[in-house]
This record gives C-alpha cells, structure tokens and sequence, in this order.
C-alpha cells in the first residue's frame, strides 16, 4: 500500500514536480499538496499523512512556525524540511521546532526518497554541520527565568510531545485536575494563554 504524502511549497512549478515524482515512483501517493500552510493544523489532522514535505520559506506563515503547530498539536508524523541553502539558522530552528531532517531543493532529483526513506525509518536526515549545531545547543546550559518547578518542567516538555492530559495523569500518577492546575500555572509563568503558545515558546527558549 502506497504511503501518504502532504507536500507544502509555494512555488508552482517545483510542487507540481515533487507530484509528478511521487506519482512515478509508485510507493508514495500524493495526498495533498499546498502552497502555504495556513490550514495545516486541519489538514494535517484530516490526512492523517505517513510524512510531510515542508517549504521552510513561504508566505504568511513559514514552514518552520508550521511544524511547530503540528507538533504542539500532538502530530508525531516525519517532517522532512525543503530549502535552498544550506547551514543556515533556519535550518536549525526548524529542527529544534521537531522536524524530522532536510533536504536541498537542488538536490530533490537525485536524493528525495533516500531523505524520506532515512526519516520514515526514524533518522534525522541533515547534513554534518547542522547536526553539529544542535548537538552543541543541547549540551549549553539552559536557564529557566520562569522558575518553572521540575513536575511544571515535566508537564510542559509533555505538552510538547503532544500527550493529552489523561496520559500525562497516568504517567506522572497524578490526578487530571492536578494536570490542570500545573497547566494554569505554566501559563501564568510563561504568559501564555493556549497550549501552541506554551509550546512555542518553551522551544524557542529551550525550556524543554
């Protein structure tokens, strides 16, 4: 059975490609492609895609802001980013906010469904120097000028993973209430008022 693909792009003629190469291959089956992502957090939900080819440049809102959605949202599906350059902070953001890996634009001929392949089977596809970005980023110390307590810390880096406040009673043995009342405080301290704004902000500031 072919795989799912969700494909966002602004630009035509390179979006319709990416289609056009799916179709050939015959293990991916395109079923959706957009060129910007305001509805992702519905489509996606709609979909229910096996991966997700993301544009990290795009009008209004970009790729990178939209893989945060998708994860604040509790979507666990691989991201596969799509640039033109390489080592850039970008790049980088977008991999803090939980994609799955990159991917060049000029190399989509030759390297797509190896990179697809690599984050379906649980790698993170990105070239030597950003994978060194990040693993120089996660081995700084990370201050916290919320004064988050360890369980607020816990709840909020469980939100991020998009666990549902039933699951995070039952994996911390507290009651779903309790899980409330640690979420209130979160936003309090954060001053945030949803979960995709706590979310966010906790990865932008690395405070999970």
């Amino acid at each position: 059975m072919a795989l799912s693909v969700l494909i966002y792009e602004d630009n035509d003629p390179l979006r319709e490609g990416i289609c056009a190469m799916m179709q050939l291959d015959g293990r991916y089956q395109v079923a959706g492609s957009f060129n910007n992502v305001m509805g992702v957090e519905q489509q996606v939900k709609e979909i229910h895609p096996d991966i997700v080819l993301m544009d990290i440049d795009m009008p209004g809102r970009n790729g990178i802001e939209a893989v945060r959605l998708i994860r604040a949202a509790g979507g666990r599906i691989p991201i596969l980013m799509l640039t033109v350059f390489d080592d850039t902070r970008s790049v980088f953001d977008a991999i803090c906010a939980g994609a799955s890996g990159y991917l060049l634009k000029k190399h989509l001929s030759a390297k797509l469904f190896d990179a697809i392949g690599e984050v379906l089977g649980g790698g993170a596809h990105m070239s030597p120097s950003i994978a060194h970005m990040v693993i120089t980023a996660m081995q700084k110390p990370v201050s916290d000028p919320y004064q988050l307590t360890a369980r607020e810390k816990e709840i909020l880096s469980s939100l991020a993973r998009g666990n549902s406040y039933k699951l995070m009673a039952a994996e911390y043995s507290i009651t779903i209430d309790t899980v409330r009342a640690h979420i209130k405080n979160i936003y309090g301290k954060l001053q945030v008022h949803s979960q995709t704004e706590a979310v966010s902000k906790a990865l932008r500031e690395r405070l999970v």
